[in-house]
Order: C-alpha cells, then sequence, then structure tokens
C-alpha cells in the first residue's frame, strides 16, 4: 500500500509540475501582444488588407458617394427654390451659400480615406504614450509556482495532490480558451475597422446636408470610439499588470492559481466590454 501511495504521489506530482510548467507563458505572450496590436494604424497592422480596402473604397465607394453627393445637394437646391417662393424673392447669398457647401462636400467625399486615416493616427499617437506611462510588466511568473515545488508537493496528502492535479488541468484548459477570447477581441477590432472604413465615402456624402447629416456624424462617432476603444484596451491592460504584480504564492499553491486565472477572466471580460464603452463614450450607434 505505502508503494501504491508513493507510485501514485509520483503520478500526480509529475502530472502537476507538467501543468505548472510554463502555465502562463502563452497567456503572456498573448496578453504583451495586445499593447502592440492595438497601437498599429489599419496601415501598419497589415499593408495587403489596407489597399485592397482602399481599392475597394476608392473604386467602389466613392462613386456611389458622388451619386449620393449629387442627389442631396439637387435635393437641397430644390428645396431652397421652393422655399424662395418659386425665384419671385431670389437670394443671391442662398445660392452662394450653396455652392460653396457643394465644393466643401466634394473635398470631403475625394479626400474621405485621409480624414479616416487621420482619425487612427491621432486615435494611435494616444495609445502610443498611453502604453508607455501605463504599463509595466505584464507577466504572470511562472516561477512563483515552481519555486520551492518539491517540498510543497511532498507535504500535501494524497488527495490534496489530486485536487490540485485536477485544478491545474482545468486551468490550463480554460488559459488555451481565454487565449482564444483575447485573439478575438483585438483582431476583431481590426477586422471592424477595415469594414467600417471601406464605406466611409457613403456616409460622409452626407455631411453637409442638414436634414441627412445625421448619418455622417454618427458614422465620425463611430469612428471615433474604434480609435479611442485601443486606449480602453490599453487602460485595461495596465490594470491587469498592476493586479498580477502583487501575486504571491506563499503556501497555498490552488489560491495563487485560481487568483491568477480570475485577474485572466477580468481582462477578457474587460476587453470585450472597451467596444460597448467607447461607442458609449462617443454616443455612437
Amino acid at each position: 500500500m505505502q508503494k501504491l501511495e508513493q507510485w501514485l504521489r509520483d503520478i500526480l506530482t509529475d502530472g502537476i509540475k507538467a501543468n505548472l510548467s510554463g502555465l502562463f507563458d502563452q497567456v503572456n505572450t498573448k496578453v504583451a501582444e495586445i499593447a502592440v496590436t492595438v497601437g498599429k494604424t489599419p496601415q501598419s497592422w497589415n499593408l495587403s488588407i489596407y489597399n485592397m480596402i482602399k481599392n475597394i473604397s476608392d473604386n467602389v465607394m466613392v462613386p456611389i458617394a458622388a451619386i449620393i453627393l449629387a442627389i442631396v445637394m439637387t435635393t437641397e437646391l430644390i428645396q431652397m427654390v421652393i422655399e424662395r417662393n418659386n425665384f419671385n424673392d431670389g437670394d443671391t447669398f442662398g445660392f452662394m451659400k450653396w455652392i460653396l457647401k457643394s465644393a466643401i462636400a466634394i473635398e470631403i467625399v475625394t479626400n474621405t480615406w485621409n480624414i479616416v486615416m487621420a482619425v487612427f493616427d491621432v486615435g494611435q499617437h494616444i495609445v502610443n504614450n498611453a502604453a508607455g506611462v501605463a504599463i509595466g510588466s505584464v507577466a504572470i511568473d511562472n516561477n512563483l509556482f515552481m519555486n520551492g515545488i518539491d517540498a510543497k508537493l511532498a507535504a500535501m496528502s494524497l488527495g490534496a495532490l489530486l485536487g490540485l492535479w485536477m485544478q491545474t488541468g482545468v486551468v490550463k484548459i480554460c488559459l488555451s480558451i481565454l487565449q482564444v477570447c483575447i485573439l478575438v477581441v483585438v483582431f476583431g477590432r481590426m477586422i471592424e475597422i477595415y469594414c467600417v472604413t471601406s464605406v466611409a465615402p457613403v456616409p460622409m456624402a452626407t455631411m453637409m446636408n442638414k436634414e441627412s447629416g445625421d448619418l455622417g456624424k454618427n458614422y465620425l462617432r463611430s469612428l471615433a470610439a474604434l480609435a479611442f476603444q485601443a486606449f480602453l484596451i490599453i487602460v485595461c491592460v495596465a490594470i491587469y499588470a498592476a493586479l498580477v504584480e502583487h501575486i504571491s504564492v506563499a503556501a497555498d499553491i490552488s489560491y495563487a492559481l485560481w487568483t491568477c486565472m480570475g485577474y485572466t477572466v477580468l481582462l477578457c471580460f474587460s476587453l470585450f466590454k472597451t467596444g460597448s464603452l467607447a461607442k458609449s463614450i462617443f454616443n455612437a450607434r
């Protein structure tokens, strides 16, 4: 019975050490990549996708935006003429204002891509400054668990070893899922940016019109929310870095293990909430 117990202890001890070894390495890598990825503009993130989206915007959306702009401005001219009692009450200033608005609208549509990219350039500048100031080390130190692990496991009963082995296995699986969640948030935001920027000329074509101008204004709010979302992600990562900095194993490996797990879950939940929070800040729909 003693040999059987020792055999089981050896198996469980090796399994626990194998689960703990490098347990948080991949999570540490993914979290460290967040600050780098969200600080990139659409052009620097993936040049081939950027060029494809730019071609779609220039060759497909700009002609559609030109048609919409012509309809919007023509409708506005007709309404202006009707309001002036069918030319009986002429107003030269009104026509000059309409010509000026049309010229500005044409410039906005033809330079939509530059305007959109400028929004994300400003966002990148803010993110890079925030990352340099707020973020420290985001890595959970695996040595906290591995230092003196043999002595700690030797002092545990067979049942406690079995429970700890199961816990480390569950945490290992959950961390793999959380890595995917982090990837989905970061990559999903960039894909959303590409999708939103591809149709930019269409809502921007309505900017100068009083009735339909809200479409363009809401679109700009959405762009600002996407750019500002990166800043909120940096804040979440900075809070995570501050939390993991003070983790200590002491004598309770299980407590420290689930504490690290809880912090990582909290980070993922916060990352998912940054999109809706940024939209609520800018009142973007």
